[in-house]
């Protein structure tokens, strides 16, 4: 089962790094508050300076445990977030010296992760509130009053700490946190066209099931109908001794055709019922290598298991089985003589190369390759490729091509293995 896509999206993710923003920036605020009152250097309004940093930090439990539960993000509820911001660090400030106090400039914190995070009008509407926080600081703010004309050389440093505190804080708030969030959006991006793309290839891939159950049923009369001719042709020139190997090798071909179609059926059967066999990867790859030469008797090629330990297993569906299929034929129409095939396996994946010695893939297409309807060979619908890793990427794999150093096409196929648990032979 998969978790709820808004347990992960940009904007849930974005809100948590905000939230602890607020709590460095709570205990700088904090720390400051407190150095000024075992000081005593100023006379401030403590109890309003408690009240409004216990307002803070319940505005950070409670979005903490607003986080745990499953409803999403929206743009509104995170501006709201950066509003309440500001307003606690208006409120703040007009307790502790207004526009003089250092941590004023902390005003474009928010504001930046707003303009990386929000659209304009979210952004614009929080700068109009941060710029109308800073002017009214400037006219009604708590005046900073000195307990002792001696302290105030101290009070200079201080203030000079709280310009360094806040730039830094500033910079390192910018430099990661505006970053991660922006980062979370483009990944956020990229997941949507990934699945966008998915959803265009799933459409594709049900247009083409259905042209081949179209087909599928279309071909059965007329492959009948062959099949009762050549036993009737056979039948009228027996005298014809290498007629008769002609017709016999049709008569073959029209029945692998029917088996084909009648497979079709029966895996088209099977997957609606969900019924797969589990059994050991060198199990299927020798049975799919069977079938796959009695189609291309007149390929060579040279296996090898490469893997150590126990063996893993798996339970192909049937559109595996003929992803694989496609992929040795495809090989065997590069180069039918000498294909290297080799099975490793380690503890998370089963990794399958075909390796062939034809003229590999051109650069200027490679792009292209795997695509619908795009053929390098000049024959056939490109869509073997094609196919082969929707079918691979259901299963969990993936498919690569390369272009072998010493020439020719390495075909490499990769599979999830079951659980550890479930390794045995």
């Amino acid at each position: 089962m998969y978790a709820p896509v808004q347990l992960f999206s940009a904007s849930r993710q974005n809100l948590w790094r905000l939230t602890l923003i607020r709590l460095l920036v709570l205990a700088a605020q904090a720390g400051s508050v407190g150095i000024a009152y075992l000081t005593d250097i100023l006379p401030l309004p403590w109890l309003a300076l408690s009240v409004t940093l216990g307002i803070s930090l319940g505005l950070c439990l409670l979005t903490f445990l607003r986080l745990r539960g499953p409803w999403p993000v929206t743009e509104l509820e995170y501006t709201a977030q950066l509003a309440c911001d500001l307003i606690v660090h208006s409120v703040l400030l007009y307790y502790s010296g207004g526009s003089t106090n250092p941590f004023v400039s902390y005003y474009l914190v928010p504001l930046t992760i707003a303009a990386a995070t929000l659209p304009w009008f979210y952004s614009m509407f929080l700068a109009g509130l941060a710029l109308t926080g800073y002017t009214a600081l400037l006219i009604w703010y708590h005046p900073l009053h000195l307990n002792n004309v001696q302290h105030e050389a101290m009070l200079i440093s201080l203030h000079l700490f709280g310009m360094w505190m806040n730039f830094a804080l500033s910079a390192a708030f910018i430099t990661f946190f505006v970053v991660k969030m922006a980062g979370a959006l483009r990944s956020q991006d990229e997941l949507h066209a990934l699945r966008r793309e998915e959803g265009m290839r799933d459409q594709q891939l049900l247009a083409v099931a259905t042209q081949a159950a179209g087909a599928a049923h279309e071909l059965g009369t007329p492959l009948a109908t062959i099949s009762v001719l050549l036993k009737e042709l056979r039948q009228e020139y027996r005298d014809k001794p290498a007629l008769q190997d002609d017709l016999a090798l049709l008569q073959e071909q029209v029945k692998l055709c029917k088996e084909t179609l009648q497979h079709l059926v029966r895996a088209a059967e099977a997957d609606r019922r969900q019924a797969v066999f589990e059994q050991t990867v060198v199990q299927w790859l020798e049975t799919t290598l069977n079938r796959w030469h009695l189609m291309r008797p007149e390929a060579t090629y040279r296996f090898q298991c490469l893997g150590f330990g126990a063996v893993p297993r798996l339970s192909p569906p049937a559109d595996l089985s003929q992803a694989l299929l496609n992929l040795l034929n495809n090989a065997a129409d590069a180069c039918p003589d000498k294909l290297d095939i080799r099975l490793d396996w380690d503890h998370q994946w089963i990794n399958l190369s075909i390796r062939d010695h034809g003229a590999g893939v051109p650069l200027a297409i490679a792009e292209q390759i795997g695509k619908p309807f795009f053929t390098t060979k000049g024959k056939g619908f490109g869509l073997g490729l094609f196919l082969s890793q929707a079918s691979v990427t259901r299963a969990g794999g993936s498919v690569k091509l390369y272009n072998h150093e010493e020439g020719g096409t390495l075909t490499e196929l990769r599979l999830p293995r079951l659980a550890p648990g479930d390794d045995h032979e």
